[in-house]
């Protein structure tokens, strides 16, 4: 016979890692299973470490900025401290071996191995060792599987050992050169830190600018300063070959060839869907994404709820981190908000970061509003003025003008994730313009600049 289970979760990262512990704590009887590290992406391969990169590559870029602000400062940069932080602080050697043991003591039970839907209610878990075990889930599974690095259909990149973030995040050396392929958050984090170690780099990006997902003028302000920091980006660029031979890559792009060290691939991720037996409830196994409800339910079967990246409302640990406590609430049968994402925030770690919220002005004129936009640059605020070099950045705000409230901001500076913080609060409890307007703002901070974006909206 099977053994039985109250709930089990199928993927560790964040999310499912935190609703296998809430569940556990609250007496439930879970098995929670993943095929590869307790905590998935974020601590080992995404969030943490790769802001321990950021942090030292931004300290290099400081000490360049003593000249102007301070006197001479000499400065031999190093990846050793970089790569041993990552691996000691950050992972303890990619092991995680204190994440099993926290869910343990929170009372779940751990499973390393692959776990397939096997019908309603029922999951199939293969072990390492080969065999395989059935168990039955009397409230439901949660499926947090997550997403891998996506390869674009390049020719000649099948086969090649090209870097996905996993391996750019466990190098202990660096290269003298590298290639990005792909201009999003990752692709830029990691571009920028490199450089700034002293490595040749190229972002190759085949839309027609750097994080299409933020503002334009954003992403105008976050190519000129790679540009100027010596990194070469070529936008709307098609790359149509890819070879490996002693040691080095060469890219074609746009008829150009380019060789270099290290490829660095980073071109967007694909859902963990297709092994995972979606068919045996129904489901599409080629889907790129989950439809589930506000209560993150899957949409047409019972007992199943799925939270994180293939929900497709954004690849952001915060998010499955919100969602998970929302299906954990709705398997104990508690009462609590539904989900809601009108006022969802990102930020990619940039010097200057690039961090937004709710929606853009194309997004918000799309969607039939009446638009009032209000701008103004970071660095001629203040804070701007007196920080000096690095302080390149804006503040812009768009307005529902028919309710009188913020759907959308953007702020790219230093700290710009941080700024955003007040700006996300207003989008999110849709406070009235006109009360943003009585606020006392302090002076002289960076965040003084969103009253000045407020009063330029027209």
């Amino acid at each position: 016979m099977p053994d039985t289970y109250d709930v089990v979760v199928i993927g560790l990262g964040p999310g499912g890692e935190a609703l296998a512990t809430g569940a556990a704590q609250a007496g439930l009887k879970v098995l929670a299973v993943d095929k590869h590290l307790v905590g998935g992406e974020c601590p080992y391969y995404g969030c943490i470490p790769s802001k321990m990169m950021v942090r030292a590559a931004d300290t290099l870029a400081e000490a360049g900025r003593a000249a102007v602000l301070a006197g001479d400062v000499s400065v031999t940069a190093s990846w050793a401290p970089v790569a041993r932080r990552v691996s000691e602080e950050a992972t303890s050697g990619w092991d995680d071996t204190i994440a099993v043991r926290r869910l343990e003591d929170a009372g779940a039970e751990v499973q390393h191995g692959v776990a397939r839907l096997d019908g309603p209610g029922r999951v199939t878990v293969e072990l390492p060792d080969g065999s395989t075990r059935t168990v039955v889930a009397e409230r439901g599974v949660v499926l947090n599987p997550g997403t891998r690095p996506a390869a674009p259909p390049v020719e000649g990149l099948d086969g090649t050992p090209y870097w996905t973030n996993r391996d750019a995040l466990r190098a202990d050396t660096l290269p003298g050169s590298i290639v990005v392929l792909g201009g999003g958050p990752i692709g830029c984090e990691l571009a920028q830190v490199f450089a700034r170690f002293g490595v040749r780099v190229t972002i190759v990006q085949h839309g027609d600018r750097l994080v299409p997902a933020s503002e334009p003028e954003a992403s105008a302000i976050l190519q000129d300063v790679l540009v100027a920091e010596g990194i070469r980006v070529l936008t709307s660029a098609e790359t149509s070959r890819v070879t490996y031979a002693d040691g080095a890559f060469t890219l074609t792009i746009d008829g150009e060839d380019v060789v270099t060290d290290k490829l660095l691939v980073a071109a967007g991720r694909t859902p963990n869907l297709d092994d995972l037996g979606l068919e045996t409830v129904g489901l599409d196994p080629s889907a790129r994404r989950l439809d589930v409800d506000d209560r993150l339910r899957v949409e047409g079967v019972d007992g199943l709820w799925a939270i994180g990246d293939v929900t497709g409302r954004g690849a952001f640990t915060h998010v499955s981190m919100y969602q998970s406590g929302i299906a954990q609430r709705d398997l104990l049968g508690q009462d609590g908000s539904p989900a809601d994402y009108h006022a969802l925030p990102h930020v990619t770690f940039t010097d200057p970061e690039v961090a937004g919220v709710g929606l853009t002005e194309q997004q918000a004129r799309d969607a039939g509003l009446s638009v009032r936009v209000g701008s103004t640059p970071l660095e001629q605020s203040s804070r701007g003025f007196t920080h000096g070099p690095g302080a390149r950045g804006l503040v812009k705000v768009v307005e529902d003008a028919d309710r009188g409230v913020l759907v959308g901001a953007t702020v790219v500076g230093p700290a710009g994730g941080e700024i955003l913080g007040l700006l996300a609060l207003a989008v999110h409890a849709a406070v009235p313009v006109a009360m943003m307007r009585t606020m006392i703002y302090a002076y002289p901070t960076f965040h003084r600049a969103i009253e000045t974006a407020i009063g330029d909206l027209s």
